[in-house]
């Protein structure tokens, strides 16, 4: 890969240009979570149903997500990158248009393939600006994507409690997403293939390394899902909520995700991987706990809320632990994301299963379980924050041509 010179002031501003796109991607999952009861309510569908429909989102993003790295690879990383932003904004519009149960299918597949090619480009072009800056930034990244989640869900809160229909909602949402999306592209790197350079496999197996990192990830991501699509839903259908606290829920959940991703960094590097997840875990599932007894909603939003903030982290620092694990970091982290944004993915629809068959109750107590399943398998993340940013240092240090 190459690109065209860059000074040091234009590799920050690609950071500051990238952490923008995060927050793009994560006003629309915002902005979606908050309405889902309406959408719900708008197809006339059961929890079964909705979960059914939901399970669309993480097969379109299956498809989708290996053409990313070949629409990057023949367009160069801006181009590719505005491009599928842009698809993604969009998207959101489809959920809302849809009147039954095939639609909603179809549009949630679309919505899934647009999000995981998105979500795969912004990553890539962070990972290259972490790599030409020689430190990590990863978690801020992460944390800026929670920050437009948390924004989005709040604007999703004030629409859903004065009674708005969500597709003058989500139109209007896309329009502004969208602009802002294509505006941030213009300062990203503008990575171009070299010339004798192949495309990227469509598929590849992730390496064994992976695969116990990976699950550490899969526990924290499934109640991530779980507790963004679900949380409205729980609060209006088991403590019979208004629409309006219901979606105030999942505004508290991203609060603590966007605070906890943001001071994260400071918690790993005093206390280190290890126990910085498996703090998180016990926090994650006692808030998994108060949300399965809660009788009152505050009871529940504060079980959102805890859970929220034991889960925040995990997921950098499994792209941390990825990095060291084996002899070829690049296939490792992209296997560990595979199996966590996999899980995200997937959990939504597994809630809706589980609650058919028994309950909402029954499914956060599926949720609580994984998540103390942090606590025991936070051990294979025995990587710190400063070795990470000593490692990328050095393999800055080490990349040939001219440095920025």
């Amino acid at each position: 890969m190459g690109d065209v010179s860059c000074t040091r002031d234009d590799v920050r501003r690609a950071r500051y240009a990238v952490a923008a796109v995060f927050a793009v991607h994560g006003a629309v999952t915002g902005t979606f979570a908050t309405r889902v009861p309406w959408i719900q309510e708008h197809t006339s569908l059961g929890a079964g149903q909705l979960g059914f429909a939901l399970a669309f989102t993480a097969f379109g993003a299956s498809c989708a997500m290996p053409l990313a790295g070949r629409i990057s690879h023949r367009f160069g990383s801006r181009t590719a990158l505005r491009g599928l932003i842009a698809l993604w904004t969009l998207s959101l519009v489809l959920p809302s248009l849809a009147p039954n149960l095939y639609t909603l299918c179809l549009a949630m597949f679309t919505y899934g393939a647009s999000a995981g090619m998105a979500d795969v480009a912004m990553n890539a072009l962070g990972v290259e600006v972490e790599r030409r800056l020689g430190k990590s930034i990863m978690s801020g990244l992460h944390g800026m994507w929670s920050a437009g989640a948390l924004v989005g869900s709040a604007g999703g809160t004030l629409a859903a409690h004065l009674g708005s229909d969500a597709r003058l909602h989500f139109a209007l949402a896309a329009a502004v997403l969208t602009l802002l999306g294509l505006l941030a592209c213009t300062w990203v790197l503008d990575v171009q293939p070299a010339e004798d350079e192949e495309p990227p496999p469509r598929f590849a197996l992730p390496p064994r390394s992976a695969l116990l990192i990976g699950a550490v990830g899969f526990c924290a991501v499934f109640a991530e899902g779980a507790s963004l699509d679900w949380s409205a839903v729980y609060l209006r259908d088991r403590l019979e909520s208004s629409a309006g606290l219901a979606a105030a829920s999942t505004t508290g959940f991203m609060l603590t995700m966007a605070v906890a991703r943001i001071a994260g960094d400071a918690a790993v590097n005093r206390y280190g991987a290890v126990r910085t997840v498996r703090s998180g875990g016990v926090l994650a599932a006692l808030g998994g706990l108060l949300v399965v007894v809660a009788g009152h909603p505050a009871v529940a939003m504060a079980g959102f809320a805890l859970m929220g903030l034991g889960i925040a982290v995990v997921v950098p620092l499994c792209f941390a632990a990825a990095g060291h694990a084996g002899p070829n970091p690049s296939q490792a982290i992209a296997g560990v994301a595979t199996i966590t944004y996999t899980s995200g993915l997937i959990a939504p629809s597994l809630i809706g299963g589980v609650a058919q068959a028994t309950s909402l109750t029954v499914s956060f107590g599926v949720v609580t379980a994984l998540a103390a399943g942090l606590v025991v398998c936070a051990g294979v993340l025995r990587t710190d924050g400063r070795a990470g940013r000593t490692e990328v240092s050095r393999q800055a240090a080490a990349v040939p041509g001219p440095r920025p």
